[in-house]
């Protein structure tokens, strides 16, 4: 196994993880963790798409999954310095 297949099966965990959590209650979807685990997952699986084994259709969906995560790290961030 290659390490850019062990960053990317990681980034398959991180995103599963963070899923599972949300879908059974155990974890806020809109919590740093969450998102962090998302957006770190999200460029894992890109990092191995994109030096690796190149699949378009797979590369926008880690990169939409991303951008959707940082952007929501930074509500985060700015709800948080409002208060």
């Amino acid at each position: 196994m290659s390490l850019t297949d062990a960053a990317g099966l990681l980034g398959v965990l991180l995103i599963l993880a963070a899923y599972a959590g949300a879908a059974l209650g155990k974890l806020d979807s809109e919590k740093p963790i969450s998102l962090a685990c998302n957006l770190v997952g999200a460029c894992l699986i890109l990092w191995g798409l994109l030096t690796q084994d190149f699949n378009l259709s797979a590369t926008v969906m880690e990169g939409a999954w991303a951008l959707v995560a940082a952007v929501g790290l930074i509500r985060w961030a700015m709800r948080r310095a409002r208060t």
